[in-house]
């Protein structure tokens, strides 16, 4: 297993011995980004709702941090936090982040996800430990036109539901203070904070047990021997493992903290085209790994609307940042079942393996980060 010494110098060894605060460090990604600081020797600290899910991975993994169950929309608290905790760093993934739940509470959703994010950016703008900002928001940020090729990060936000409308918000508000408050410019001449925000595809991974997603709803049923209702079967998304994108923050963060203004964008970390697949086609694939996957197609003209066909243009990450995918859609969707399926049959953990495998064919690709 990759020593500890080993997983400090990654990054450049930029991480190593900072502080970072994580707002959302109870969610799906939140977690997973939290147990990978840790092993890169980073005093995490987190910010956030309480897991609405039971089971959920950042219980199950047993992470010891300096923590505050508190919500985003609470400027006050926030900022107190932020004062306490003094991070070099902050990555704000804390969202209402599921787009039928935003049919259901829209206001909810909307308040969170802009006001949380202004938040965000105020509290920063109080406490002066902080240098950098990765805002996570998402490939729905994007004005969806059903397109057959992959949205570039100057395309227009949008947003037909309100969950991706919200995302588009979060990223017109980032535009708006990078440009107002964290630029080196006449108004401000001598702000040191630089701020980007990270969009990325539909992210799987071991321990995501929300609802209305399509890996957590397969699971939960296998482990009941039943079969689950799939609603857009042709529906066709960038499907990654979670550790894809999260090295892409962590490359943002790595050189917004090494001070590189140019890096303070927004910046797309999507798959490869042929990870561009059916619900239907993740269906088959993860029957492969696990054979209890079952599944039966009903849908529902009348439900609610989301988009059919949703890529992205990762050409500015490849280019600039020399970042890429590691694992292709074969080996992303074996890790995430295989993770279900050894804690379903054997209450096993494999979170710090799948970090551990990520990093070793990351050295084996040469990637800049892993070297």
């Amino acid at each position: 297993m990759e020593d500890m010494a080993g997983m400090k110098s990654l990054f450049g060894g930029i991480y190593n011995g900072k502080k970072v605060l994580v707002t959302g460090h109870t969610g799906f990604k939140g977690s997973w980004l939290v147990q990978w600081l840790q092993m890169l020797g980073v005093d995490v600290s987190g910010y956030a709702l309480a897991s609405p899910t039971q089971p959920n991975h950042s219980s199950l993994l047993k992470l010891k941090l300096n923590a505050m169950e508190a919500d985003i929309r609470n400027l006050e608290e926030l900022t107190a936090f932020l004062r306490k905790v003094q991070p070099d760093i902050v990555f704000h993934l804390a969202a209402q982040a599921l787009v039928r739940e935003s049919y259901v509470n829209p206001v909810e959703t909307f308040t969170t996800n802009i006001i949380g994010t202004l938040n965000v950016f105020e509290a920063c703008r109080k406490v002066t430990s902080v240098k950098a900002i990765v805002n996570v928001t998402s490939d729905k940020c994007y004005e969806n036109k059903e397109w057959v090729w992959g949205y570039r990060e100057s395309d227009p936000m949008g947003g037909f539901d309100p969950y991706s409308a919200s995302k588009g918000c979060s990223e017109l508000l980032t535009a708006s203070y990078r440009n107002s408050f964290f630029s080196m410019n006449e108004h401000n001449p001598s702000n040191p904070v630089l701020l980007g925000s990270g969009r990325a595809g539909n992210v799987i991974g071991g321990g995501d047990w929300a609802t209305d997603r399509l890996i957590p709803d397969l699971v939960k049923a296998a482990a009941e021997n039943a079969s689950v209702t799939i609603r857009c079967p042709k529906a066709t998304r960038p499907w990654q493992h979670v550790l894809e994108p999260l090295s892409g923050y962590l490359m943002l963060g790595w050189n917004l903290l090494m001070g590189k203004p140019n890096f303070a964008q927004g910046w797309n970390f999507g798959p490869d085209m042929n990870s561009n697949l059916s619900v239907e086609d993740m269906v088959t694939l993860s029957k492969k790994s696990w054979d209890v996957i079952n599944a039966v197609y009903n849908t529902n003209p009348s439900d609610y609307h989301e988009a059919n066909l949703l890529m992205l243009d990762c050409s500015l990450a490849r280019n600039l940042m020399k970042w890429k995918p590691v694992w292709d859609i074969d080996t992303t969707v074996k890790k995430t079942m295989l993770w279900y399926k050894a804690y379903y049959t054997k209450n096993e953990i494999q979170t710090v393996q799948n970090i551990v495998d990520y990093v070793g064919n990351a050295k084996k690709l040469k990637l800049v980060w892993a070297i």
